[in-house]
């Protein structure tokens, strides 16, 4: 399971379909691209869901372009693994 980190808050400003997320603990912004701006909110809306949840098409490219982006969105702190 993945979800969106809490803490320190998060402060989320989208433009269509990007996105910039201000860290607070760190003061780094983050530019989402549309994948991963999709990706960073349904796990912050549903923190329960697993990567089957998710609903990514059955491609090895999509799915692999999914986990890429969600390992990323950890690496900056932006998810955490449950």
């Amino acid at each position: 399971m993945t979800h969106a980190s809490l803490h320190p808050p998060r402060l989320l400003k989208s433009w269509g379909d990007e996105a910039v997320v201000f860290d607070a603990s760190s003061c780094n912004t983050h530019y989402l691209k549309p994948l991963a701006l999709m990706l960073y909110q349904t796990c912050r809306d549903h923190p329960g869901y697993t990567s089957t949840d998710l609903g990514v098409a059955d491609s090895p490219r999509i799915h692999d372009l999914t986990a890429e982006t969600l390992t990323n969105l950890r690496k900056v702190g932006l998810l955490e693994s449950a």
